[in-house]
């Protein structure tokens, strides 16, 4: 019989061994089997995660972060000039100044749109792009440029070229999540979050914000863990000896990843969801109280709890379907815009404000826009829409590594293109990669032949947004 304390000594040596167990199965599965182990930035930065709050639709720059006082001037008038503009060969109707008051807020002055007031109390933190320029007028198509870097279908978007290049901080939930919006997704759907020609694993998961997370997560009735583990087991088992013949099946080994993913899912996604835990005060502040709040804010929520958890890139979408559903104000931009400010105007000022409270601030960058602007005149005589417009406009970025406080580069007088520090959908995305540690030069992926990119053959990172 062992003495006390021999006793003590192997209890304490078990104890360790556990620990050790755990350490060395998590470096096996980062030495091939897991695709989203954790990897280093090719240099030091300060953030870790991003949110972007994707305005699907695409907001007018000078109803928001532009201000065009010059408009005043030639409202109701004519436009004469040469830029051609409009979507589908619609009639450009007359010059229209914005309906919405901007007045210069925070410590820089930066001026914001009377439709943010929330938002506007962060001006110090904001770093708005006036000079976003892109390829295309259409929404399908613009979507996919601003989330993949191309204007086809079949591309990785954003979110998995970070997955792909540094991997999760959370082995029980997905490295990249997104939420829709509850009328509907973007016109071009999940190409927008798809992995392209990259592993099935770094493509995005759809999270829903009400119920559970995902569909057909919850353990079946009847079923028990230890079942259930038998179960998966057997099919990791018989998968991976069809993989053993199938070498590089990269659907295949996704698939292996994604029913353990699952299983340990079924207890993380369904508590980031649960909000029953959270204060009255927290659910006040980000507005799930009220009716025109409740959805984005209980998403901005969520999001905050994904990253508490290590969700390397978030996307919420806000608008969804077509038209008068989504930021296309082609019948009345006054309303619309209104409408879906409203509903995000709050919740996103809730989310900067949790961020800082729990010192998430330092390592989260925020970007806000959609897939293009909209036009300084109106869609006809008498009809206060605006059309697309690709040639100018704005977005921002918040958060680690940002300077805020600062409006970067300009569209002309009146609002049409981009004219001073252009800056291409390609350098945005070169910069967000550069705020994550990531050179978008080195980030590649050999795919037919060649190193591909995000950002193609094009893109230059926008040094003036750098902190």
């Amino acid at each position: 019989m062992p003495t006390r304390r021999e006793l003590f000594g192997l209890m304490g040596g078990g104890f360790a061994n556990l620990a050790l167990i755990d350490l060395v199965s998590r470096e096996a599965r980062a030495g091939g089997t897991n695709p989203l182990a954790v990897k280093p930035p090719h240099f030091a930065v300060k953030a870790k995660h991003v949110v972007f709050l994707f305005m699907n639709g695409a907001p007018s720059h000078i109803d928001t972060f532009d201000p065009k006082p010059v408009l005043a001037k030639y409202d109701g008038k004519p436009y004469k000039g040469p830029l051609v503009v409009g979507s589908n060969g619609r009639r450009i109707g007359n010059l229209m100044q914005s309906p919405f008051e901007f007045q210069q807020h925070g410590q820089s002055g930066l001026p914001i749109s009377s439709l943010f007031p929330h938002t506007a109390k962060f001006a110090d933190d904001l770093c708005v792009i006036r000079s976003m320029y892109t390829d295309t007028a259409a929404h399908a198509s613009g979507c996919l440029q601003m989330n993949t870097g191309n204007v086809s279908i079949g591309k990785p978007s954003m979110g998995s070229w970070l997955s792909y290049g540094l991997g999760s901080e959370n082995e029980s939930l997905p490295s990249f999540v997104v939420m829709t919006d509850p009328r509907g997704g973007p016109i071009s759907g999940s190409s927008n979050w798809t992995a392209g020609y990259m592993p099935a694993a770094y493509q995005g998961t759809l999270f829903r914000s009400v119920g559970a997370p995902l569909l057909d997560l919850e353990t079946p009735m009847g079923t028990t863990d230890r079942t259930q583990r038998s179960s998966l087991d057997l099919l990791k088992q018989l998968n991976e000896k069809h993989l053993a013949q199938h070498a590089g099946e990269s659907e295949l080994e996704a698939r292996i990843n994604s029913y353990e993913l699952a299983y340990r899912m079924q207890t993380s996604a369904s508590e980031a969801v649960d909000l029953g835990k959270e204060s009255e005060a927290t659910r006040e502040m980000y507005g799930m109280n009220a009716k025109r709040t409740a959805d984005f804010g209980r998403k901005c929520l969520i999001t905050r709890r994904l990253l508490e958890k290590g969700v390397r890139f978030i996307q919420l979408y806000s608008g969804g379907g077509h038209i008068e559903d989504t930021w296309d104000g082609h019948n009345d931009c006054i309303g619309n815009h209104k409408l879906h400010a409203g509903e995000t105007d709050q919740p996103i000022a809730a989310l900067m404000a949790d961020l800082k409270r729990t010192g998430l601030w330092d390592e989260t960058l925020i970007v806000w826009g959609g897939e293009f602007g909209r036009t300084p005149t109106s869609e006809g005589v008498g009809k206060p829409g605006r059309d697309h417009n690709w040639h100018g406009f704005s977005m921002w970025l918040a958060g680690a590594g940002v300077k805020g406080g600062q409006a970067i580069g300009a569209t002309d007088e009146l609002g049409f293109a981009a004219v001073e520090e252009r800056c291409h959908v390609s350098d945005l995305h070169a910069t967000i990669l550069h705020l994550m540690g990531l050179d978008h030069t080195k980030l590649t992926y050999f795919y037919s032949g060649m190193n591909t990119r995000l950002t193609g053959v094009r893109g230059n990172v926008v040094r003036r947004v750098l902190g």
